[in-house]
This record gives structure tokens, sequence and C-alpha cells, in this order.
């Protein structure tokens, strides 16, 4: 703010009642107009009143070169008058009649009487015909009102104001002794003195000479002229060869350092004020970037997780589920708790930045659409309900590929043994040996038929095992079930081929009965009885050598009873192997009786007696195989039932203790006492037990992890999984995180806002008084007590107004973070919009806008280069190309406007 520019404040600033207060024209000020007739005097006057005239009258775009001419026709002094008061005169006449001109300068003239002045002894005619003694007396009048008049200094007149200003400025400096307005100023060392006492850097004091006067003189009025944007009013030689230089040009050039100077104070504070606000809200910004950026990065990792969690394309194989599961373990242990960090971390930076934002009287900070806290915690919601799903898939898809790799097997085993039954079974049924066969080997073709049927039925039900279990492939979407379905078909295909060629025999042999009746009736009972004896024997060998899944000791222990069943069986199907052999070697025993001939052959059966022996020696070596093979599954599951066992006993410690510690932390900030250092130390030590036992989680997690490889999916002993666990965990460690950042913003509210300990404690121990439910919120009714308590006057419109300051969400309650963000509002004072309004006003010399070249000299670098980003344009009519407009800046800072 440059000097000319600070002078206009003088003017805007003053105030009509001085005329009824205070009498301007004291006698020692009044116009001694003998005075003038020094022709120095004169001189030196002419020049300083017309400079300073022309200091203002640039600012309208004019000057004057006369001063006893250019003032005649009253229009420049109408001009001159309005600029050094900020108001608009009368219209001026623009005739250039003599009795235009007086008109003129009548409006000037009455204009300084409405401002207090008695102008003495003089008039319009004198001014109008260029008496150089009036119209040097007018300007001095003018000079004194606008410039020099509101000068004081405790409490002193303007003149002894000015000169105790320049005594107390030039007081610590060598040579320099002002005592008056004339003589004093003669070396030029005073001038010198005032502004190296404001501005150091312009002039080096210790360089000049007493003995130098014109050379002091010179420096003074080039240095103001060039930096401080005051005029060159004197002349160096006619002060020094003036005995006794005019007072009055002295003093009204003085007057331009006390007004540039002054200013320059009033500057400093101002630009120290915008300072402060605007590096809280840098601070602020910078607090919101960092928000928005960390919010950014985990709702990027949310999106990005949620696609993965959410793909439910099934592996084919066994191994690349394990893979999965191995991936989500790893996605549990090692990238998702940082992000659980990360997001409480981002919880206590909003809330940090919530509370100094309202501690600086800022509005709220509303993050960019879709980053609400709210929307990343509904966005965490939702990647946890899919993490959920996706390991409930997991393990449902592994059971499954363990069911469909079971009958797979199983599949394959009955169909190998189904198609080597079957093997050359078409090609018999299709042989024509009857047509040319003995009437012996008619009846032994018959019977040994009515076998194969007998056979035939009894592979009936294996047929539809295989049938059964390729459809239930299918079911389960086995991923080979194109050659399951192929293979099932060729062997139903076949099958039905079997029934359609075995029917077709038997009405040949039928038709051929008739004639041949002779049939052995001891190979026929032979092969009858051996046929379903070896089914039999098939049947068990299958049974014995079938694959089991268990997942209990319960399960096995039936398994086991099944077996003993079945070896209890055993003794009776030896009397049947035996009974069977008795045929055998009763046939024998007729053919050595009776002396007959055998062929060695059974026409009625493929089945031998060694055949009969080999299974049943086969049956007896798979009965130990078995017993084996279910007690090492025995001893399997009872590893597994130990590993169920030790998960419950921690799982039963750590899960109440979560449960402990969550009710502990939910009454720790209503009971806990002492200051509110004092209860971060006990949250803190308490946060850090809580640390401490993670070792029991992670050992919990071992547990949890040898369950899962053993594929244990269930636990009778705990009601507690390791979901539950791993939940109840993040909840703690969320919890006791944002308690301690509660406490923390409590001590950023008493150390911003001057709270002391004992209003804190006193807060406190009335919201505890009041919170009947112990759980750290007062309801409504509650907190209209407490007000009441604490001798609030509370009406319906008033406590409603209340209830909207501590509960904006309409939740109902009212928290103690709430309670004491209302309490310390009431009970402190922070900046306002107007006050920084002020200050701009200040820097800006009182106008409505500002330009850039003010802030950059007022402000340092960087403040002002952050207000110049951020102003918008000045709109009005009276401002220059460039001018910001400060006012919507300052409200915008506290949120009253959209910057």
């Amino acid at each position: 703010m440059t000097a000319v520019e600070t002078q206009m404040t003088y003017s805007n600033s003053y105030t009509i009642q001085h005329e009824e207060h205070h009498q301007y024209m004291t006698q020692e000020d009044d116009w001694d107009r003998d005075l003038l007739l020094d022709p120095a005097w004169e001189k030196q006057q002419r020049k300083t009143f017309t400079a300073w005239c022309n200091s203002h009258l640039r600012k309208a775009g004019t000057q004057i070169d006369n001063i006893e001419e250019d003032f005649r026709n009253g229009l420049k002094l109408m001009l001159l008058l309005e600029v050094i008061s900020g108001e608009r005169l009368p219209k001026p006449d623009k005739g250039k009649m003599r009795f235009h001109k007086i008109a003129n300068v009548n409006k000037a003239l009455d204009f300084i009487c409405s401002k207090g002045v008695k102008l003495v002894s003089i008039g319009a005619e004198e001014i109008v015909d260029g008496n150089v003694k009036m119209t040097l007396g007018m300007i001095w009048t003018i000079i004194l009102r606008f410039a020099i008049q509101d000068i004081s200094v405790e409490e002193t007149s303007a003149k002894e104001g000015l000169l105790l200003w320049c005594q107390r400025k030039t007081a610590p400096y060598r040579n320099v002794n002002v005592q008056n307005f004339h003589i004093s100023w003669k070396d030029g060392l005073a001038l010198c003195a005032l502004i190296h006492r404001h501005r150091p850097d312009l002039i080096d004091y210790s360089k000049l000479r007493k003995d130098d006067p014109i050379g002091n003189l010179n420096t003074a009025f080039e240095v103001a002229e060039k930096f401080l944007d005051i005029p060159k009013m004197l002349d160096a030689e006619d002060i020094v060869n003036t005995p006794k230089p005019d007072e009055k040009a002295i003093m009204t050039y003085v007057s331009c350092f006390y007004h540039a100077f002054a200013g320059a104070e009033q500057a400093e504070t101002a630009a120290n004020r915008i300072c402060k606000v605007l590096a809280v809200n840098q601070e602020n910004e910078k607090l919101m970037e960092e928000y928005e950026k960390l919010a950014s990065e985990l709702l990027e990792w949310i999106r990005r997780t949620i696609p993965w969690l959410e793909n439910r394309v099934a592996e084919q194989t066994m191994r690349s589920m394990q893979q999965k599961l191995e991936d989500f373990r790893d996605y549990r242990r090692i990238h998702k708790p940082p992000r659980v960090q990360e997001k409480c971390q981002l919880e206590i930076n909003f809330n940090t930045l919530q509370t100094k934002l309202r501690l600086s009287n800022r509005p709220a900070f509303m993050p960019s659409e879709g980053k609400m806290v709210s929307d990343i915690a509904n966005a965490w919601k939702g990647l946890e309900q899919v993490e959920k799903g996706y390991e409930e898939w997991l393990l449902t898809e592994i059971r499954r590929l363990e069911r469909l790799d079971h009958l797979a097997e199983k599949f394959k085993q009955k169909c190998s043994m189904h198609e080597s039954w079957t093997g050359g079974k078409e090609d018999l049924l299709s042989q024509k040996d009857f047509e040319s066969a003995s009437l012996m080997e008619i009846r032994a073709l018959m019977r040994k038929h009515e076998a194969f049927e007998s056979d035939l039925a009894a592979h009936q039900d294996r047929v539809e095992q295989i049938a059964a279990i390729a459809q239930e492939l299918n079911e389960l979407d086995y991923h080979d079930a194109a050659t399951v379905n192929t293979r099932c078909q060729g062997i139903c295909d076949q099958w039905d081929n079997l029934g359609t060629l075995t029917q077709k025999r038997r009405d040949s042999l039928e038709r051929v009965e008739k004639l041949w009746e002779t049939i052995d009736q001891l190979y026929l009972e032979f092969a009858k009885r051996a046929a379903p004896f070896n089914n039999w024997m098939d049947g068990a060998m299958e049974d014995l050598q079938d694959m089991f899944i268990v997942h209990s000791i319960e399960e096995i222990q039936s398994l086991i009873t099944a077996h003993d069943q079945f070896k209890a069986t055993l003794p009776e199907a030896d009397k049947e192997r035996m009974a069977t052999m008795g045929i055998h070697n009763e046939i024998l025993k007729i053919a050595q009786t009776y002396g007959i001939k055998l062929s060695g052959i059974n026409p009625y059966t493929t089945l031998s007696p060694q055949d009969i022996s080999t299974k049943w020696d086969a049956v007896k070596h798979l009965v130990p195989l078995r017993d084996q093979m279910l007690q090492e599954e025995v001893a399997r599951q009872q590893a597994n039932e130990r590993l169920r066992r030790q998960f419950a006993a921690q799982a039963n410690i750590i899960g109440p203790w979560i449960q402990t510690k969550m009710e502990e932390i939910s009454h720790v900030s209503v009971d806990i006492a002492g200051s509110l250092e004092e209860q971060m130390n006990s949250l803190k030590q308490y946060e850090q037990n809580i640390i401490n036992y993670k070792s029991n989680i992670d050992k919990l997690e071992g547990d949890h992890q040898l369950s899962q490889e053993s594929l244990i999916f269930d636990n009778k002993h705990t009601n507690y999984n390791m979901e539950h666990v791993r939940v109840g965990w993040e909840q703690l460690l969320t919890t006791i995180a944002r308690t301690i950042n509660e406490v923390e913003n409590q001590i950023l509210t008493r150390d911003a806002k001057g709270i002391s300990q004992e209003q804190l404690n006193e807060f406190r121990a009335s919201f505890n008084h009041f919170d009947r439910k112990r759980n750290g919120m007062m309801d409504p009714d509650d907190f209209r007590a407490c007000l009441i308590s604490m001798g609030y006057d509370l009406g319906e419109v008033e406590f409603a107004r209340i209830m909207t300051l501590v509960d904006p969400n309409n939740t109902g309650v009212v928290t103690f973070q709430a309670f004491i963000d209302f309490m310390t509002r009431e009970t402190a004072e922070t900046d306002t919009a107007e006050q920084v309004m002020a200050s701009f006003k200040i820097l800006a010399s009182d106008k409505n806008y500002i330009t850039v070249d003010e802030l950059r000299r007022e402000l340092p670098p960087e403040q002002a280069e952050y207000c110049i980003t951020r102003m918008t344009r000045y709109i009005g009519s009276d401002g220059p190309s460039g001018a910001l407009d400060y006012i919507s800046f300052s409200s915008a800072l506290y949120g009253e406007s959209d910057l």
C-alpha cells in the first residue's frame, strides 16, 4: 500500500462530530498571512503544496502546474476534494463566465466548511482572481483537515502528535534532535532517520554526514519518491539556504511519511492475520487431499478385490481348488490386514480433520462423491460379505470335487468289472450250437442258458448302480462327464442287447427242449448254487475294496460295525461254499461209482470248483486288509478330533476375552479419570496390552490352518470359528483406536479453544452424571436436564437449535465428543469471516477490491500466490483490470459462499 493511497483513509474515517467536540482551527494553527511576504517561504509552500495536490490529482488522471491559476475555475479544486475525501461533490457549473467559476469555488469551500473547518477571510472571489496568499492558505487548510488533523499520539493535537511521533522514531539516531518543523530538518538527517527506522534496507545511515545537508536531503527525497511513493515536495537548496524553512511545507512533507509508515504497520498486522488464517486453510486442504488419496486407493483395492472374490468358476481338479484355498489364506493373512489398518487410519484422519475444521470455524469437510466414510464402510461390508461367500464356496467345491473323485473311481471300478463280465457274452448268446448237439448237450445247453439268465439278473443291480453313479456325476458337474456318459451309454446299450439275445436263445432252446429230455441234475444244481455264491463273493470283494470318505469318529465306527457284521456272515458263507463243493464231489462220486467218463466241463456254467475256491481265498485275504484300512482311518479321525479340541480350547478362551475387552472399552471413555494426557497414556497402555495378545490370535490361526489342511470343516466343541475371532479382533483394534482418537480430538479441542483441564473435568462429570445407561451417550431428555443443571435457560425452539448442532444426523443420542464440541463452542472464540474481510480491507487501502501487486507486497510469497489463485475477479465498475474480490474469498474460507 503506497503512502499516497494511505492518505485517503484519513478522509474516509473522519466524522463530523469533530466539529462538535473539537475546535479544529486553534489559535496556534491560524494562518499567519504576514509570513507569506517572505519570498523564500512562499516559494517553498508553492512547490510543496503543488506536489501534495498532484499526488492526489494524479489518481484522477490530471495535475496542476500553477497553484494560483489552475484552481481559479474551481473544477480541479472540486476534483481534489473528491479524491482526498472519497465523497461526491455537487455537480460543477460548466460555463466559463466569472460567476460560473465563483459558484464552483463556493461549492468547494462549502464542502470544506461541512467538514468542520472555519475559513477565515478566504472568499471565492479571491481564489478566482488568483490571489496567491489566499490560495495557499486555502490549500494549507485542506492539508490540515485531510492529512494532519487525524494524527494523534497520546491524545495530543495534530501538530504536537506529529512532532511527538517524529521525536520517538528518531530518538535512537545520532545528530538528530527534532524540536520543531523548521530548523530541526535542515541537515536532512531527521528525514533519513525516519526512513531508516522503518525501512533500513533503503538507506545506510552510518554513511551519512552532518556536514552534507544537501546530500542528505536529496538522498531522502529520492528514496521517498522511488520506494515510498512520496513525491518530491521540497528543494534541498531552498531548505539549506533559508535561515528558517517554512514550517507548513515541512509539516506537509513529514505527514506523508507518517501516513506511509503508519499504514505499513497496519498492513503488517493485517498480513499476519491473513497468513494465520491461510496457513490453517492450507493445512486443512492438505489433510483433505490426503483423505481423498487414501480413500481412493482403498476403494480401488476393494474394487479390484471384489471381482476376484466373486469369481465362482470352479477348477476341475482337487489340486487346483486347494491352490485357490491357499491363495485365499494368503489374502486373509497377508493382503487384507494392512487394508484393515488403512481403513481404521482413514476414519481417524477424517475425524481429526473434522475436529480441526470445527475448531477453526470452517465448514465440515465433504469428501468427493462416493468417498464418504459411510461409502467406504459400505464398500468394506460388501467386500466382507463377498469374502465370506467365497470361503464357503471354496469349501463346498472342495467337498464336491472330493465326492466327484470318489464317484468317478467307483464308476470306473464297477464299469471294469461289468465289462469284464460281459466280455464275449454277445458272441456266446449268438451261437447256433444247439442245432447239432446231442440230447445231453441240448439239455446241458438249456441248463447253461438258465444259469446265464440267473447270472444276468444278478448283474442287473450293478448296471443300475453304474447308471445311478453316472447320473450323480452329471448332477455334480463332473469335468469329464462326456466320457462317463459315453461309457455308461455303451454299457446300457450292450445290456439291452444282452437282454434281447438272451430272450432269443431261450426261445430257441425251449423249442428244442421238447426234443431233448436228458439233463444232469447235479450239474444244474451246482451251477444254480455256484452262480449266486460267486456273485455274493464278487459283491463281497467289491465291498471289501470299496473306498470310503468319513469326517468323524462316529462315521468310521459305523463302517467298522458294518464290517464286523459282514465278518459274522462268513461262517454261513463257508457252509454254502462247502455245500456247493459237495455237489461237485457228488458228481465225481457218481461218475466214479458208475464209471461215467466226464468231460471235465460243467455244461451249465463256466464256473469251476477251482474258481469258487480261488475267489473264496481272495475274500479271506481282503478281510484283514479291510481291517487295516479301517484302523488307519480311526487313527486319522482321532488325530482330527485332537485338532478340533486343541482349536476349541483356545477359541473358547480368546472369544470371551475379546468380548470382555470390547465391553471394557465401551465404558473406559466414561469411567476413566485424570487429565486427558493421563487418559491418553492409559488408553495407549490398554492398546499395547491388546496388541501383545496378538500372539494368541496367530497361534489360533496356525491351529485353524492345520484343521483346514486336514479337511476338518466342523467343530462341535466350540461355538467360535476363525471368522468370528478375526472379525472380533479387527473390531477390537478399531474400537480402541477410535477411543484414542476421541481423546486426541478432546486434547486438540482443549488446546485450540483454551479450555482448562478443570473445565473439561467439569464437562465430563456433568456428562457422566446424566449418562444413565453408562454407554457414552445421552438421550435428548438427559441432555436437556444436563444443560439446565449447567445454567441454561432452554425453551423448545432453543433446545431444538442446540440438538441440530450436537446431533446433526438425528440419531437420537448425544455423544461425549459432540457434547464437548458444543460446550467448547459456547465458551471459546475463533476468527470470523468479518475479521478476515476487515484485514483485507486494510491491505486494500479501504477499497472493495485488492490488486495482485498489493497481495504480493503485503503477504509472504506462498500466501500471496495462494490468494491470487483462489480469489475471483472483482466485477465492480470502480476496480481496475485484474482486481480481485477479497470479500467473497473471505466468506468462502468459512463456508459462507462458493469460492
